[in-house]
């Protein structure tokens, strides 16, 4: 295993870090719960491997994360890990921020959080925070002068361009967030949290499980083809020098150990290399954006259909040759299962009023039904 120093936390962590969102679960009754008994050892044989870095959330896994991360960290476990978890800031209460934390303090039976998150913060949640007197930025100091928690850190999900004021705010010491081969929008902030002394945990390595299906397209990035598609994800973001942890959800051993596989190795892509991977998505980017480049101009559309989101899903077939994934999430969209919500591209009545607005042009009512025979069968 490879390991790095975490920005100046004084800490150092594991280039890979387990992702407690995605532990094997059963049915029990009417209700899914985690299978513990495939879950612990799961966690300690991550540990075993060198992996020091167990990040959870009070929602993962029907509420369970966080109870079955505790669990595992017994019988001598826990001094050799750093453990993570989040507070959801669901109001601006400093009494309720400190709840949540004792909450997880107890879920997790531990005395102490090794990095406590803002879960998902934005630039104006943020801003707002920074306004009251005893909110959640108030109980998070008052966590830390009492040991509570080591060290505060954060989650985003929100816009590139509104990183920086939250980065220069200089209350956070790391950042958790999304990057990988399909999606480099915080490339530059990563570098710059980087030089700022942060430490940068990065979330969605594999994108959301996209590059885990096989790809000729991402195979052939590289002269010598990696083993699979999520190889190539892996590698790819390990190769980034300003990248401190990958943060993989791993649901059983087997893709636990070909991931600790790649992140023990050095010098996962050369320099050329990894130019050479950027040049080749940048040239697939272009070749996405002629079908979408995913504007929102066409939003709302009057049936509830979310043409941007299903052109991804073209997108990802079409371009990257991750047609599996792409036939998957899109049979999710129909049955009305997935994260994004969209209508069917069925309930489509050529009305018209997307082609108006879209800066492009494009045809998009043909596109929709182009996207609906590729992927529906």
């Amino acid at each position: 295993m490879q390991y790095k120093e975490f920005g100046k936390t004084g800490v150092t962590l594991s280039a890979l870090g387990f992702g407690a969102m995605r532990l094997p679960m059963m049915q029990e009754g009417e209700k899914k719960v985690v299978n513990e008994a495939l879950a612990i050892p799961l966690i300690r044989r991550a540990i075993d491997l060198g992996v020091n870095y167990i990040d959870s959330a009070p929602y993962y896994c029907e509420k369970q994360s966080e109870i079955a991360v505790g669990k595992a960290l017994k019988d001598g476990y826990r001094n050799k890990v750093y453990i993570t978890t989040k507070n959801p800031i669901e109001n601006d209460s400093a009494s309720d921020w400190t709840g949540r934390l004792e909450h997880s303090l107890k879920q997790m039976d531990v005395d102490y959080i090794d990095f406590y998150h803002f879960w998902g913060i934005n630039l104006k949640g943020f801003k707002h925070w920074e306004t009251l007197t005893d909110g959640p930025l108030q109980a998070a100091q008052r966590a830390l002068d009492a040991g509570l928690i080591k060290h505060l850190v954060f989650s985003y999900h929100d816009k590139p361009e509104n990183l920086r004021y939250i980065v220069d705010s200089g209350r956070f010491e790391a950042c958790l967030i999304q990057y990988n081969l399909l999606d480099r929008s915080n490339e530059e902030n990563i570098a710059y949290m980087h030089e700022k002394g942060m430490g940068v945990v990065v979330m969605g390595p594999v994108a959301g499980g996209r590059l885990g299906a096989p790809s000729d397209v991402i195979a052939k990035l590289l002269p010598e083809k990696p083993a699979s598609t999520a190889e190539m994800a892996m590698r790819f973001v390990h190769a980034n020098p300003n990248v401190h942890v990958a943060l993989s959800g791993m649901e059983n051993i087997q893709m636990l150990e070909e991931n600790v596989k790649i992140a023990s190795k050095t010098g996962h892509l050369t320099p050329d290399e990894l130019a050479q991977v950027k040049k080749m998505m940048e040239e697939n980017k272009k070749l996405a954006e002629l079908y979408c480049t995913s504007c929102d101009y066409c939003k709302p559309c009057p049936q509830e259909i979310n043409i941007p989101h299903i052109f991804g899903m073209m997108n990802t077939h079409k371009v990257y040759g991750l047609t599996e994934h792409a036939k998957k999430a899109y049979a999710e969209m129909q049955a009305g299962t997935a994260w994004v919500k969209s209508a069917d591209v069925t309930k489509c009545v050529e009305c018209g009023i997307c082609e108006e607005k879209c800066p492009q042009k494009l045809p998009v009512v043909k596109q929709l039904k182009e996207t609906h025979d590729a992927l529906a069968g």
